[in-house]
This record gives structure tokens, C-alpha cells and sequence, in this order.
């Protein structure tokens, strides 16, 4: 089999923390089901856990899951749009999977996620491979549209809703191990980011039914799951109300109540907007022990002016402000992660440098790191002149990259010697004789394994670090 191309998103971190950013392939379910269904899924945890609804609701049209393309009747890629190299590296395994096609002329190809609706014309008009286009809104009507490619015809539906949330589908935890579970807790984005596809791609934001995140949260914890992510492009503007207006949940009360389902469970959430995160999210989480003490808060940029141009509806002084309060009632050692983007339109070199210091201000613990690519579409591209030269933005890039590394490097220094609660989730990738695992602050932490296992809280003592990892000894 031919080898997955990577996205290449740039970071720091190792690969247990750059999951957010991978490709995820479907592993085997042997239920008896006739038929084989195959998802590459690719760029952030929201796709991957759309494709955990996508793989429950083709299990209930006769469909298993496997890992091996070869034997799939059906392929999906799920796609990620936010960067071109994303694109380009979708379009290049289309041309792999074509060599699975000659050889099998009945395996059905699909187009999933946010490329779908910016792509769908060319994709099935001039990628000749693809049978069918699926948004986002759409997955619901996979069974017609399979219907459609059965009957020998190509299928598409890119319509967005405003009401889809999937809130009744139980997804099947794909690539899994056992031990940390994502819980999709709204959809789409209201924020429009000049630079950013999403709202365009996965339509207005929608509140999922808080009683059935619940729900899901309990059953995991019934089948042995020590922590849940709770996604959404903004969590911080989740907001339900009953059809009957007897309750009104906002995303700290979401917060605690899913705190609430057991003590041994681990939450995490993600993604925080610096203009919609509180005080009562802040305290919501300092109340609860298990609530992890980690936020990750994208700045974009440290010039008040790009983050005007970005439409990002807060400044510079307004994200200091909101990092100054997470070290107020969180205190230094909760951990603050970013993204950043270098060479924005017009960024000058002194706004630049206003970035450099926010990190300097901030001390994150790890970032996401890119140079601006223009998306189709967004309103930076209509309004905009993508005017900074390539080798100038590569300049910029790895000049933030390298402070990062200085930071993160700093950030892990400070936590040698001390003591760490740490959920084991698999063994370390280089010797089955350590095991791996995360702390409350998201950071992976090695450790010889003596008589632990996958799913134990194990408090670890750190005696040494890398710019990416902990390593330390369990203590009784």
C-alpha cells in the first residue's frame, strides 16, 4: 500500500501531541456486516469525530470498517480545508486510490468534509475517481446518495443546516484507545475570520442538546473511558435552551455538569475564542480537580492592527487580559497553548515582532505554527492583496517557531521535580517497556511502565525534559 501523505502542519510538539493534526485511517470491526467501508480522515479532531458518525451511520446500512484500503468497497477521504497543502495533499491520494480502482472498478470513492462544497464541481467533474461529494450537514443522506452511486449515478449534497447536530447518533470510536473519547458539542462557526474557510464550509453555529452530551459522557464512562474532549470551533459560545424555555445551558454550566458525571473522568475542551472566554469558565474549572487545567487559546497574531484585518473582534490588550486572568485564578502552571500566523496581509516587520513578545508575554506551553496561505473564498481573499513574499513569511515562521521551542523548552524545565497525575493511554513509541500518557496541562509524559497499564492514573515524578516530552518515574 502506498504510503499516506502527511498534512506536514508545522510545530513543535511530538506525535502524541500533534494528533490533532494527523491522518487517521478506520481500524478493523468484524460485526458480520457485508460490506467494507474505509475513512482517511485528515486535519483536526472535529473531522475525526465526524467520521466516528459517519462509520455508525454506514454500520447500519451493512457496513464494517477496515484498515486495508484494498478490501474496501467503499473509501472516504474526509478532508480538511484550512490550508492548501490540505487540498493538495487530498487531490495527491486521489491519484493513489486510483490504482485501487482499476484494480476493483466497484469500490465507490467519496469526498467528505470541508473541501466538499469549495471543491465539489472538480471534484467529480475533473477528478474522474469520485463517485459522490458529502458536506459536512449531509451525512444523514449517505444512504440515498450510496443508493444513487449503485444505481451508476454520482451523487453530491454540500447543504448546510442550520439545525444538524447529529445529537441521536451514537459514534463508533475509530482509532480508539480505549481510554480518551472526543464529544462533538456544537457545529459550525459564527466567527468570521478574514483568513479562516470554516464558516463557509460547516455553516452557522448550533448548540448541540445539552442532555444528550450527557448522555454520551455517562455511556462512555460505562465503557471504560477516563476522559472526553468536549469540540467545537468557539466552545465558549455554546449555548442551549429547551424548545420549552424551562432551561438554559451556557458552556460553563455544560462544563461542570459534564465534571459531574464521575470524578474519574478526565475533561478537556477545545477550542477557546480569547473574545468569548469567562470568569465563569475559569472558575468553573479551578472548582472541579478533574476538569484539566489546560486551554487552548488562539491568538492568530500580536498586533491589535492584523487582528483587526483578521476580524479576529479583540486586541491585543483584550488577549493579555484574558491570559492575565487564567494565571489569576488558574494560576502560572495551567497550560496555554496558541496558534499563530505569520506573514498575514500586510503584516509589517514591527508587527511582527509585537507577536514575538505577546509569546515572550504569554509563555505558552506549545502552539500550532503556520505561514499565511490565502483560502478561496474567505473574506481576506476578497478584500486583501496576499502581499508579503514567501521567503519573507518562511523568515517569520521559523522565527516564531524557534521562540516556541525556547518556551516550551522552559515551560517543561519548570515542571521537573515535581510530582504529575498522569493518564496513561498507550506505550511509549520507542520501547514497549514505557508507557505514555498525559498530565493535567496536555503535556505527554514517558515512564517505565512496572505494573501500570493503559487507562491507570499514575502520579509520575519528573526528573528530565524535551522541547515536546516529560520523562519521569512512577511513585507510589
Amino acid at each position: 500500500m502506498e504510503p499516506i501523505l502527511d498534512l506536514d502542519f508545522i510545530d513543535n510538539r511530538t506525535p502524541e501531541q500533534a494528533a490533532a493534526c494527523d491522518t487517521h485511517v478506520t481500524q478493523e470491526t468484524n460485526t458480520g456486516k457485508t460490506r467494507k467501508l474505509y475513512i482517511e480522515s485528515y486535519g483536526c479532531a472535529m473531522n475525526f469525530s465526524d467520521s466516528e458518525i459517519v462509520s455508525s451511520i454506514m454500520h447500519e446500512q451493512g457496513f464494517d470498517t477496515t484498515s486495508e484500503i484494498e478490501q474496501a468497497d467503499l473509501v472516504f477521504l474526509n478532508t480538511c480545508s484550512i490550508r492548501e497543502k490540505a487540498e493538495q495533499t487530498v487531490r495527491n491520494r486521489l491519484a493513489q486510490i486510483n490504482y485501487h480502482k482499476k484494480k476493483k472498478p466497484s469500490m465507490m470513492i467519496g469526498v467528505l468534509g470541508c473541501m466538499a462544497e469549495r471543491l465539489k464541481k472538480s471534484l467529480l467533474e475533473e477528478e474522474k475517481i469520485v463517485d459522490l461529494v458529502v458536506g459536512p450537514d449531509a451525512y444523514r443522506d449517505l444512504p440515498n446518495l450510496i443508493s444513487e452511486v449503485d444505481g451508476g449515478q454520482k451523487a453530491v449534497n454540500v447543504l448546510l443546516s442550520r439545525e444538524e447536530t447529529y445529537a441521536d447518533i451514537n459514534p463508533i470510536r475509530l482509532n480508539s484507545n480505549g481510554v480518551s473519547a472526543f464529544i462533538s458539542i456544537m457545529r459550525g462557526c459564527d466567527n468570521m475570520c478574514s483568513f479562516c474557510v470554516v464558516p463557509f464550509t460547516r455553516g452557522r453555529e448550533r448548540s448541540r442538546d445539552a442532555h444528550s452530551i450527557i448522555r454520551e459522557a455517562e455511556a462512555l464512562v460505562a465503557q471504560g473511558y477516563k476522559e472526553v474532549t468536549l469540540l467545537g470551533q468557539n466552545v465558549d459560545s455554546y449555548k442551549w435552551a429547551s424548545e420549552d424555555g424551562t432551561e438554559a445551558v451556557n458552556f460553563a454550566q455544560l462544563l461542570e455538569k459534564v465534571a459531574l458525571v464521575s470524578a474519574d473522568l478526565r475533561v478537556r475542551f477545545s477550542t477557546s475564542h480569547p473574545k468569548d472566554i469567562t470568569d465563569e469558565v475559569l472558575y468553573t474549572m479551578k472548582k472541579y480537580d478533574n476538569i484539566c487545567k489546560y486551554i487552548h487559546l488562539p491568538a492568530q497574531s500580536g498586533n491589535s492592527r492584523v487582528l483587526e484585518l483578521m476580524n479576529r473582534t479583540y486586541d491585543r490588550a483584550w488577549y493579555i487580559n484574558r491570559v492575565d486572568a487564567i494565571r489569576s485564578i488558574l494560576g502560572e502552571s495551567c497550560g496555554i497553548s496558541s496558534d499563530m500566523i505569520a506573514g498575514f496581509c500586510t503584516e509589517t516587520e514591527e508587527e511582527h515582532q509585537d507577536t514575538l513578545s505577546l509569546m515572550d508575554y504569554v509563555q505558552y506551553d506549545y502552539s500550532y505554527m503556520f505561514f499565511y496561505s490565502e483560502r478561496p473564498g474567505t473574506l481576506a481573499a476578497r478584500k486583501f492583496e496576499d502581499d508579503i513574499p514567501l521567503e519573507v513569511k518562511k523568515r517569520r515562521l521559523d522565527e516564531i517557531i524557534n521562540k516556541q521551542r525556547e518556551t516550551s523548552l522552559a515551560r517543561n524545565k519548570h515542571d521537573i521535580g515535581k510530582v504529575h497525575r498522569v493518564l496513561v493511554e498507550n506505550f511509549s513509541k520507542k520501547s514497549a517497556e514505557q508507557l505514555s500518557g498525559r498530565n493535567d496541562q496536555n503535556k505527554v509524559v514517558i515512564f517505565d511502565k512496572k505494573h501500570y497499564k493503559k487507562g491507570d492514573y499514575v502520579n509520575v515524578f519528573v526528573h528530565d525534559c524535551s522541547v515536546g516530552t516529560l520523562f519521569g518515574e512512577a511513585v507510589d
